[in-house]
């Protein structure tokens, strides 16, 4: 599939740096955004900038529309059965902050919460602090020779009847995509409140949480081609009900008096203060974008690029691949052989490619690599053959710099 046509939406893809077009590898990172996102953001401060939900003036009226217009079209994107399953954070990073702290009240001492040992921080942290707040247990589960997650390992943990088991769905780091469908419905079977990091898969997959049978999944709009600072937190309404909320004040009240205050009804009651309104009009008109296009095609030509990419790769032998296999989704994870991987990006950087370098908000999995940090190179639904070319020739050049 020709994907031309969709690259010439996103503005940002069309500067230079210094004398070289940009090469933008960094979508797992953070995605470009098409100029109907920015056109919708633009409309809403020039148009109908006003608060949501509380004033009478029409202004008020048209925001408070588009922004729960957003929260159809979440519900509809992801497959939900109720429109209050969707709750508008800040990113994935606060939605997992708001769940644990939700959980807490049934959470005991001694419980068991399993993790993807190949998580992102996000999926880890607020974990933590509910285990130190409640005297719970966190369990990685291992990874496998190939850098997947090992299952026979999982069903030893399950068999101890976890309270909590939190997934990724695709790695943020490898581009590996879990068997989350099987996994999940193992963990339910062994009575777990089952969580999905959906940040990595929600641009490239398409995602129904009601077939998956998660209760909780979370994602960020940034991801897919949507502003900053916007996110979902998916839940089953039933548990979703029970979640103490971590923020207060705003429209997440119904009744205040200064002896107690009682709250208001979901999702409000998840969503304090003034919410990020344009970030949310932006988020619809990413979600606008993808519904229009050819999804399974769009998929099959990414996977095909995906392929393409960790192939050139493979053909050099002074890289080495990091848990690469050719049912990954969206990016690569690589080194030089040698090289320190900061160095790696700085020179391809100047060349006007861009990739990410680091331990990518994934230090246990780098641990358990036993790697200090490497590069990826990561794919959106506007990355083509020339950006891949132009990438592998410039590392070529790094090569014979560093390695002469």
């Amino acid at each position: 599939m020709d994907l031309n046509p969709v690259r010439s939406q996103f503005p940002a893809l069309a500067q230079t740096l210094g004398e070289h077009p940009l090469c933008y590898l960094d979508t797992a990172a953070t995605s470009q955004k098409p100029q109907r996102v920015i056109d919708a953001i633009n409309e809403y401060y020039q148009r109908d900038n006003a608060n949501v939900h509380r004033a009478a003036h029409q202004l008020s009226s048209r925001a408070t529309a588009q922004y729960e217009a957003v929260r159809d079209a979440v519900q509809g994107f992801i497959k939900a059965e109720r429109r209050d399953e969707i709750i508008f954070t800040h990113g994935t990073t606060e939605g997992f902050n708001l769940l644990a702290h939700g959980l807490s009240a049934t959470i005991e001492p001694g419980d068991l919460i399993l993790l993807d040992s190949a998580a992102h921080h996000a999926n880890i942290v607020p974990w933590q602090m509910l285990a130190k707040a409640t005297g719970a247990r966190i369990q990685p589960i291992p990874l496998d020779k190939t850098c997947r997650l090992d299952q026979a390992a999982y069903q030893e943990l399950l068999a101890q009847k976890p309270a909590i088991v939190s997934l990724t769905h695709v790695s943020n780091v490898m581009g590996t995509r879990n068997p989350i469908e099987t996994m999940l419905a193992q963990a339910r079977a062994a009575g777990a409140i089952t969580v999905v990091d959906g940040a990595q898969a929600i641009a490239h997959l398409r995602v129904d949480v009601t077939r998956l049978g998660c209760d909780f999944y979370l994602f960020s709009a940034h991801k897919m081609y949507g502003p900053t600072g916007i996110g979902i937190l998916y839940g089953r309404f039933a548990l979703l009900d029970t979640l103490a909320p971590l923020l207060t004040g705003g429209e997440m009240i119904k009744q205040v008096s200064f002896e107690q205050t009682t709250f208001n009804t979901l999702p409000n009651r998840l969503e304090a203060g003034t919410p990020p309104i344009s970030a949310v009009i932006g988020m619809g008109e990413a979600i606008a974008f993808l519904n229009e296009l050819p999804r399974v095609q769009i998929q099959e030509a990414e996977s095909e690029l995906l392929h393409y990419l960790q192939q050139s790769l493979k053909a050099l032998d002074e890289v080495e691949l990091i848990g690469a296999h050719p049912d990954n989704i969206g990016a690569v994870a690589f080194n030089l052989k040698g090289e320190h991987h900061q160095d790696v990006g700085i020179l391809l950087d100047q060349q006007g490619v861009a990739v990410r370098c680091g331990h990518h908000c994934a230090m246990p999995l780098m641990q358990t690599l036993g790697l200090k940090g490497c590069c990826r190179a990561s794919l959106g639904v506007y990355s083509n053959k020339d950006d891949i070319d132009r990438f592998i020739c410039a590392l070529k050049s790094v090569i014979e710099l560093l390695q002469p």
